[in-house]
């Protein structure tokens, strides 16, 4: 493992790179005269932010809090720049990483191409929406991990809070702290260790659900996952098969189809929003159903899940569901806010009275609109980076494994639990570009005497008095 260089010549090639991807999203801010707000997730996590109590559906408040942090500023335009900043930091992340693990500056830069250039994640990052902070809290994890050789009870317990604070952002990501104490475990690090970073990242999560469990009488983190799961089985489920008792037959299908299974959880037709009361008030049903579905089905499932997710491989986007466009490249025209929803006015009164639609602004939206990136860098490519990072894994596996199985899990683990959406792939891709590039790169060569090549900075064993080496 080399030390990071300081000299400017060493990071010059990144430092260009990184300037030009600041400029990119300088010319977006240009380009647009707001943040872009999706209805109904900017302004559930914008409310969130106000009230500051757990929401009972779908989101944790991890993201609210960061919104909570720049509520003075009264600003969702500063809100934008701040996570436009973020995005250059996971890029610098990259970087810094693949160079203390000895690659040259080239190749640590192209790993952070797709994260500083992709219109993908700079239109993400310029959306009041959780994924840009998710994606930075991870790829900090992976950098604390990763940095030494031998993981420290700090380093572990630093990694184990960002895990939580992702976790809390997206409750999809819990299972990376056990993927990673699974990691540590492996390579056979102390116990101290390991246990350090689990009780770091279990105690906020635990904290958070108390917190939920105060308003919503539940001892979780959302309120969401069994009608996620419910919907996810609506593709595939067969009562006949099944045998759901009584309570749970009135969720089988009844005959609507649909073309993904995320659309059952809102369509007015489907079994589950056919029963009294709010779909969410049903979800330990629905997770109760959708349990005895797998088990009695588990091909099914499986090859569902498998389908899904090789959307992601595609060499031009396939629209999943059918009703959403996925553009590969920045747009040009006017979002406006929806009509007659009181909680838009809301949230405009009281975080930011400047919240409306975004518009494009001319001449910048031309220029970012001509902005070439091929969808194919962030389909077929990222099918060919998570096989280079298998490779590695199987045969670097203290370097690869880590990032490798986050890659993987952050792809496939949406799916399972839901859909495939191509907003839900991103995350994935920045630790799988790492992966990819550990699996791939040289060992770094040895000096004479044993020690690699970049270890200078590491006290060599003393010469006592008669030659001989002190231990």
């Amino acid at each position: 493992m080399a030390p990071i260089l300081a000299g400017p010549r060493d990071h010059g090639l990144f430092g260009c790179v990184l300037a030009l991807a600041a400029a990119l999203r300088v010319l977006v801010m240009l380009g647009y005269d707001t943040a872009r707000l999706y209805w109904y997730d900017s302004f559930t996590y914008l409310d969130t932010a106000v009230r500051l109590r757990p929401q009972g559906a779908f989101h944790p408040a991890g993201y609210s809090w960061f919104l909570w942090a720049l509520r003075p500023f009264q600003s969702v335009e500063l809100v934008v720049g701040v996570q436009h900043a973020m995005g250059l930091a996971v890029g610098v992340m990259i970087y810094l990483l693949l160079r203390r693990r000895s690659l040259p500056a080239w190749g640590a830069a192209l790993a952070a191409v797709p994260v500083l250039f992709d219109p993908a994640f700079v239109r993400l990052e310029h959306a009041v929406l959780s994924d840009t902070q998710v994606i930075l809290l991870v790829v900090a994890a992976l950098l604390v991990l990763m940095w030494r050789g031998e993981v420290s009870t700090r380093a572990a317990a630093v990694a184990g809070v960002l895990l939580a604070l992702a976790g809390l952002t997206r409750t999809a990501t819990v299972p990376l702290l056990g993927l990673a104490a699974l990691y540590l475990l492996l390579r056979r690090t102390p116990w101290r260790a390991t246990l350090a970073m689990v009780v770091a990242g279990a105690l906020p999560l635990a904290a958070y659900a108390g917190w939920y469990a105060q308003h919503h009488g539940r001892f979780a983190l959302s309120g969401s996952d069994g009608v996620a799961l419910w919907a996810r089985t609506m593709t595939f489920a067969d009562c006949s098969v099944i045998r759901p008792p009584a309570d749970q037959a009135a969720l089988c299908p009844n005959g609507t189809i649909l073309d993904a299974a995320s659309e059952y959880v809102w369509d007015p037709r489907a079994s589950l929003n056919r029963l009294p009361g709010d779909r969410f008030t049903h979800n330990d049903l629905a997770r109760a159903f959708a349990l005895r579905a797998i088990a009695a089905q588990p091909l099914d499932y499986l090859r569902e899940v498998v389908r899904d997710t090789s959307l992601a491989f595609t060499w031009e986007p396939v629209a999943h569901p059918k009703r959403m466009s996925p553009t590969t490249a920045f747009q040009r025209g006017s979002w406006p806010l929806p009509s007659g929803q009181p909680l838009v006015d809301q949230v405009r009164k009281e975080y930011d009275p400047d919240i409306r639609g975004m518009r494009s602004v001319e001449p910048f939206a031309a220029i970012l609109a001509a902005y070439p990136y091929p969808w194919f860098l962030h389909g077929t490519l990222f099918g060919v980076l998570l096989l280079a990072g298998g490779a590695g894994a199987v045969l670097r596996p203290r370097t690869a494994l880590l990032p490798w199985s986050f890659a993987v899990f952050l792809l496939v683990a949406p799916v399972a639990a839901l859909d495939f959406d191509h907003r839900y792939v991103l995350p994935a891709i920045p630790v799988a570009c790492v992966a990819a590039a550990l699996a791939v790169r040289r060992p770094a060569p040895r000096r004479s005497g044993g020690y690699p090549r970049g270890y200078d900075h590491v006290a060599r064993p003393r010469a006592s008095a008669n030659g001989s080496r002190a231990s």
